[in-house]
């Protein structure tokens, strides 16, 4: 029996994803470097948190939030993933269990709304969760939810309510990561580069270089599948469905997505409600 192997949209054996909190001003200028090479991800947002607006700061104010209508104009056309970070950005360990719920699942209802779309990412505030957590956002429909433990490895989660990033864009190992997810040649698994943090933090600390030498040692590849957090928890998603007879020659895509895998040293692509002979 060959090894299987999954690979991202188009055969890549890599992907690459961002996820940034609290929707604050420097997601501007955020976008715009992550655009330019191509990075993708999420954004998090507290939807009890918009500012009013017209909103002026007092001078020094590091962690500013955009208003409604100005987050909007931002993100518009961006490509990114809206996910819910809870309504009023409060830690749901410790809160009653109806509490955390309604903070979640406000939270979720009002960015639907507003973004006239589907929400079922979550990032933890203060990266705090417990099983109840866990539970609660299983409850209120939520698929993965992003945790702030490094794994400072390139491995697919293997809990999606419970997920862990490669590194924060502060971490001092970010570039030697960046080297070693770039460089690495025929990994016998799919491999995924997660950077989560603030935009402000780069404001906070002067560092937009950080972030400017990351975007130029990974985008830009054709190796790589640059996607939002939930556009790859989807993919895995629809992979794992994939049905097999026991002789490995026959496979049965029932989902609306066009997946790839090696098997061997062959490389196959399984369309959208398809069946592939994979021994052809």
């Amino acid at each position: 029996m060959a090894n299987m192997i999954m690979r991202f949209p188009g055969g890549k054996p890599k992907a690459l994803t961002l996820s940034y909190d609290d929707g604050v001003e420097q997601d501007e200028q955020l976008l715009k470097i992550a655009l330019k090479h191509g990075l993708k991800g999420t954004f998090n947002i507290n939807s009890g948190c918009f500012p009013e607006p017209g909103v002026q700061y007092a001078p020094g104010t590091i962690h500013r939030r955009m208003p409604l209508e100005r987050l909007k104009e931002v993100y518009r056309d961006s490509g990114w993933e809206i996910a819910a970070h809870a309504y009023t950005h409060a830690s749901l360990v410790g809160l009653p269990g109806n509490l955390a719920a309604e903070e979640v699942l406000r939270d979720r209802r009002t960015l639907e709304e507003i973004f006239g779309t589907v929400i079922r990412g979550f990032a933890y505030p203060y990266g705090a969760y417990d099983d109840q957590s866990v539970e609660i956002l299983k409850n209120c429909g939520f698929v993965y939810a992003r945790t702030v433990h490094s794994s400072h490895d390139f491995f697919l989660p293997q809990d999606w309510l419970r997920l862990q990033a490669t590194c924060h864009h502060n971490d001092p190992e970010l570039m030697e990561l960046a080297e070693r997810f770039t460089g690495t040649k025929d990994r016998w698994h799919p491999m995924l580069f997660y950077l989560w943090g603030h935009s402000y933090e780069f404001e906070a600390q002067n560092n937009w270089s950080v972030l400017e030498d990351f975007a130029e040692a990974v985008g830009g590849r054709e190796d790589i599948w640059y996607a939002s957090n939930m556009e790859i928890y989807e993919y895995c998603e629809a992979f794992g469905r994939l049905v097999f007879d026991t002789a490995m020659k026959i496979c049965i895509n029932p989902t609306a997505r066009d997946l790839w895998f090696t098997y061997g040293d062959r490389d196959v692509y399984v369309p959208a409600g398809a069946r592939t002979d994979i021994s052809e």
